[in-house]
Formats: C-alpha cells, sequence, structure tokens
C-alpha cells in the first residue's frame, strides 16, 4: 500500500514537472496497480483518472466600490458621537486622578518608624505618584482630543 502512494505521488510530481495533468492508475491481471500520465499507456489497460489538474484563470480586476460620499449631517453625527465618548472617558479619568491624589496625600500624612531614611518614604510613595502622573497624562491626552474636534 505504501508503495503505491509513493508510486502515485511521484507519477503526480513527474506529471506536474512535464507538464501534463492527468494522472491514470492502471491494473493488469495480476491486480498490481501501476500509474502513469502517459495517455497512450492506458490503452488495452484497465485504467481510471486518479487525479486531474484544474487550472484556474482569474477574475479580471474590478475597479473597487467606493462608498458614497459623508454628507454633512452624517459627519456632524459621528463627530458629536466621538465628542460624547471623550467627554465621558474625560470625566472617569478626572474622576480617577482626584482619587489617585487623595491616596497620594494619605500615604504622605504617614510616618513609619523604620523610614528615618527620606529615600524610604520616597520608595514608598513612588508607585502612588506613578498612578497620578499617569492619569494627569490621560486628562491632557483627553483634553488634546476634545479640542481638535469642536
Amino acid at each position: 500500500m505504501v508503495r503505491v502512494l509513493i508510486a502515485a505521488g511521484l507519477c503526480v510530481t513527474a506529471a506536474a514537472a512535464h507538464g501534463q495533468s492527468t494522472t491514470y492508475r492502471c491494473v493488469d491481471a495480476n491486480g498490481r496497480s501501476t500509474y502513469t500520465n502517459i495517455q497512450e499507456e492506458t490503452s488495452g489497460k484497465k485504467c481510471s483518472v486518479v487525479s486531474r489538474e484544474i487550472s484556474v484563470v482569474p477574475a479580471d480586476r474590478v475597479a473597487p466600490v467606493k462608498p458614497p460620499a459623508q454628507t454633512a449631517a452624517t459627519a456632524a453625527s459621528r463627530a458629536n458621537d466621538r465628542r460624547k465618548i471623550l467627554e465621558e472617558e474625560l470625566d472617569g479619568e478626572q474622576k480617577r486622578l482626584v482619587e489617585a491624589r487623595q491616596k497620594l496625600a494619605e500615604q504622605q500624612g504617614i510616618r513609619n518608624g523604620d523610614e528615618k531614611n527620606f529615600q524610604r518614604v520616597l520608595d514608598r510613595l513612588k508607585p502612588f505618584t506613578e498612578v497620578v502622573e499617569r492619569h494627569e497624562k490621560n486628562v491632557e491626552q483627553l483634553q488634546k482630543e476634545l479640542a481638535s474636534i469642536r
């Protein structure tokens, strides 16, 4: 069985290399299968088509369909939707900034006994200051985007 599959694979490969497109399987009187891609070798034998290459011709190129022109009303509607979304994001970000500043202020008021070295205080406050800075940057970016819409 493996030999038959190998032979079929070799015939298909050979057919492709020679530019021929059909592979035939022929069975002799003893029941053994042979494969060929030459039609003349199939005469007088019990043969059937095993594979046939199909050529596909590419379709003509069609010009891409352009979307309909945007009306002023549609553009204004999208701008309003975008503005509302950005304003909601800005409000949420400002609330998170206020909360982050409160947490930072609380931490600044706390003095632990093991923080005689001021660097330890800075190390403890660093995550809180980073959160505040991140929210400040987000608020700034949202404000820039809103200004570009108006």
